[in-house]
């Protein structure tokens, strides 16, 4: 995977962050979710090379990244502490002005670095998410069964992390075939990889910690901003066959944060770039290419 990339780690605030890059074009950042790390966009990275110069990260805390330690208002994992990160990168890479693309955490980091970078940002898709504010106000029995990893990972440490550290392969396998159509859309080199990284203990706090500053930080970070709508272009997409699909209007709900909104749902589950790799090449080629 991702053999004709440069492989290389750069030292920003507070950590490292560990990457992927190459391709021709203008800079468009891809950033993974969860339990993964940026290989998930193993399938699509070729083809989109030959259109953008890709960035292609771990989150702090994921994959090879460093993992920060834990703090009391969980600001370490905050989407605001992740999201200067990767502008971070973004700049020591020469790219003052660039396109994100996330997927689940990732789009939640591209969702807080649009707002918080809005001169930097000049276009966003998200897959497969809608405000974090929204999941957890909108909170009801139907959504927190599907969700059921949010209100586990955010509890005090350490009961998740023990708990997955005890079957860290049934775990993260499980992940995937409640989220996903089929478990057959993860490579075995693909898991290989993301089993290796949630193996270390490090990980496992650290990726918890994401979950905790979603359930705490973030939100009021997005209640400060909710009068502030997203000046850029925004690509909704989500899976036709997931849980956003099922509880929101997706695109309707985004348009209660940006101002200019087009989205559609992609006949798959919730991790689009694995599953459904031509839709998402087609998509960004078209979006991003415009």
């Amino acid at each position: 995977m991702f053999s004709s990339f440069i492989k290389e780690k750069i030292k920003v605030s507070g950590t490292d962050i560990n990457l992927v890059r190459g391709g021709e074009g203008p800079p468009l950042l891809l950033l993974h979710g969860y339990p993964q790390s940026h290989v998930m966009w193993h399938k699509v990275a070729p083809k989109l090379a030959k259109q953008f110069t890709l960035v292609i990260s771990d989150l702090r805390g994921y994959g090879d990244s460093g993992k920060p330690p834990s703090d009391d208002d969980h600001f370490n994992y905050s989407k605001r502490a992740t999201a200067r990160d990767q502008v971070e990168v973004m700049s020591k890479l020469g790219h003052d002005h660039f396109m994100v693309a996330g997927h689940d955490r990732g789009a939640r980091v591209g969702h807080r670095m649009a707002i918080d970078y809005s001169d930097k940002v000049n276009k966003l898709c998200v897959l497969d998410i809608v405000p974090t504010y929204r999941v957890f106000a909108d909170a009801n029995k139907q959504l927190a069964t599907m969700y059921w990893h949010w209100f586990f990972l955010i509890q005090k440490a350490p009961l998740p992390e023990t708990l997955i550290g005890n079957n860290v392969e049934f775990y993260l396998r499980t992940q995937f075939r409640s989220w996903g159509n089929s478990s057959d859309y993860v490579t075995e080199e693909a898991f290989t990889e993301y089993y290796r990284c949630l193996q270390n203990a490090e990980t496992i706090r650290a990726t918890c910690e994401d979950y905790r500053a979603g359930a705490s930080i973030d939100l009021e970070h997005d209640k400060a901003d909710m009068d502030q709508k997203l000046s850029c272009p925004l690509l909704v997409l989500w899976g036709e066959l997931g849980a956003m699909h099922k509880l929101y209007d997706v695109t309707e709900t985004w348009r209660e944060r940006a101002a200019d909104v087009n989205g559609w749902p992609v006949k798959c589950g919730h991790f689009i770039p694995e599953e459904a790799p031509e839709a998402t090449i087609n998509a960004f080629s078209e979006f991003f290419g415009e």
